[in-house]
């Protein structure tokens, strides 16, 4: 693993029917939905460390702590940014800012884990099991 402080990411994405409040079940307006904008976060920040990982390692969300300051109405395009601030082992600590073409939307911050993908499919395959 070679994830250091300071590697950014970004995402995006145009606002649309499928990815409005509406369509996911978070609210009934035609509006750029919470979820899919903390997934579009999680993207941006999932990216930046990707080429620091070796093979056989992902990593995994764990926490997400972000505002929704302003709506974004469809067709608009909207974009996450993310930096790393902490390395603690495998614990991986970013800032997350999200825009639309109007200015900032969002701002927080997002924990992920490294972990080794056949061990973390291993153990949530358990919960199948019996």
């Amino acid at each position: 693993m070679s994830v250091t402080v300071g590697m950014k990411g970004r995402a995006e994405t145009i606002v649309n029917e499928s990815n409005s409040a509406q369509a996911v079940g978070s609210g009934t307006l035609p509006v750029f939905a919470t979820p899919c904008m903390c997934a579009l976060m999680e993207q941006a920040a999932w990216t930046s460390i990707a080429p620091g990982l070796a093979e056989g390692e992902s990593s995994v969300g764990t926490k997400l702590s972000v505002s929704h300051d302003s709506a974004t109405p469809i067709g608009l395009k909207v974009w996450a940014e993310s930096e790393v601030t902490l390395v603690d082992g495998r614990r991986i600590e970013f800032h997350v800012t999200a825009y639309d073409e109007k200015g900032q939307i969002s701002a927080g911050t997002h924990e992920r884990f490294i972990v080794s993908d056949e061990r973390f499919l291993k153990k949530a395959a358990r919960k199948s099991e019996g």
